[in-house]
């Protein structure tokens, strides 16, 4: 191996049968010029089409650094990722799409701009975005005010898959749902928001095959930046954030309680049908509930925290491979 970075580049792939090849040449021509060892990890999703035999006929072409993890069947992107994470050997890990959207050309540039800015991550920001404006851009722009909003890391484009990272801070990084858009966030969790980066990257129109989001993708990114805010403020404390609701609740319907047992007494009033009796004692009663249910999530957290490390994902296949084994090597010049 040479003193420079060794590098896992992760790709995800979903029905790409027609962009296997290309993305395969692709990346290997802008790998040309790295000058340490590298690999490239595809990660099929259990794609129904041909897929994975495109793979395949891509090892045979370009050699073993081509490596294929099967997952047991579609399991999302953001697991696919996950699980070529977790197979990436390299110092440093590129993650991108097999769309043909990204350009690896990039990627050397990126590698030596991390470095250079002694940064943890490197987003992508693509400037140019070459996609539908309505049903790819605009959710993506409400998207993105909404994560930067409630996270308070601000980046322009959070969906962009083309990332430069250090594996030993993302290897500390679990992903679940459709989270791998808030990997820069999940990141910010483990490392300062000061070592997160971005930079303007290459985008192009694809090619072939069909973008499998659309304007919908905007309602499931909320719900799930409900979770990140969640895990980000209240992971190791769940109770506090039960506690606090109860404890609101509980004190608003005690208020109300303490009024009406005063006008009862005190004032001789009849209280019996009183819209407000009800209301209060369902605040006392949401209290208890959310004061109960912090208790639980307590419990739950120190068994996440004590527990094993569970997958939300099956690979199929898993190329068996020794930590120097199977590596792209750099290439020497040619001479003219």
């Amino acid at each position: 191996m040479t003193d420079s970075q060794s590098l896992s580049i992760v790709v995800p792939m979903y029905k790409e049968e027609d962009n296997a090849a290309r993305l395969v040449e692709r990346v290997h021509q802008g790998m040309a010029e790295y000058e340490g060892y590298w690999e490239l990890v595809l990660v099929d999703d259990g794609s129904p089409d041909g897929t994975v035999k495109a793979i395949r006929q891509c090892q045979s072409e370009w050699g073993d650094h081509v490596r294929l993890i099967e997952l047991q069947r579609n399991f999302g992107q953001t697991a696919a990722m996950q699980a070529g994470i977790d197979a990436a050997r390299g110092e440093l890990i590129v993650t991108m799409d097999g769309d043909l959207q990204n350009d690896p050309t990039d990627i050397p540039r990126m590698v030596a701009e991390l470095l250079e800015r002694d940064l943890d991550l490197l987003q992508g920001w693509r400037v140019n975005r070459q996609d539908a404006a309505i049903k790819r851009k605009l959710p993506s722009k409400i998207a993105n005010r909404l994560i930067a909003k409630m996270t308070g890391v601000h980046l322009h484009d959070y969906g962009c898959s083309l990332k430069v990272y250090r594996a030993s801070i993302l290897k500390q990084v679990r992903l679940y749902g459709e989270m791998h858009r808030f990997i820069p966030v999940w990141v910010a969790g483990v490392t300062s928001p000061a070592r997160i980066g971005e930079t303007p990257v290459t985008h192009h129109a694809r090619e072939f095959g069909e973008s499998k989001y659309g304007i919908s993708r905007t309602f499931r990114v909320i719900l799930d930046l409900i979770s990140v805010f969640f895990f980000l403020k209240y992971r190791s404390r769940p109770g506090h954030f039960f506690g606090y609701l109860g404890l609101s609740a509980g004190t608003i319907g005690g208020l109300l309680l303490s009024w009406l047992f005063f006008v009862k007494v005190f004032l001789g009033e009849d209280i019996g049908n009183r819209p407000m009796l009800m209301i209060s004692v369902f605040l006392v009663l949401m209290a208890f509930q959310f004061l109960t249910t912090g208790v639980v999530a307590e419990m739950l957290s120190r068994i996440y925290f004590q527990g094993t490390d569970n997958r939300n994902f099956i690979v199929l296949k898993r190329p068996d491979l020794k930590p120097d084994d199977a590596w792209r090597e750099p290439q020497p010049e040619k001479s003219e």
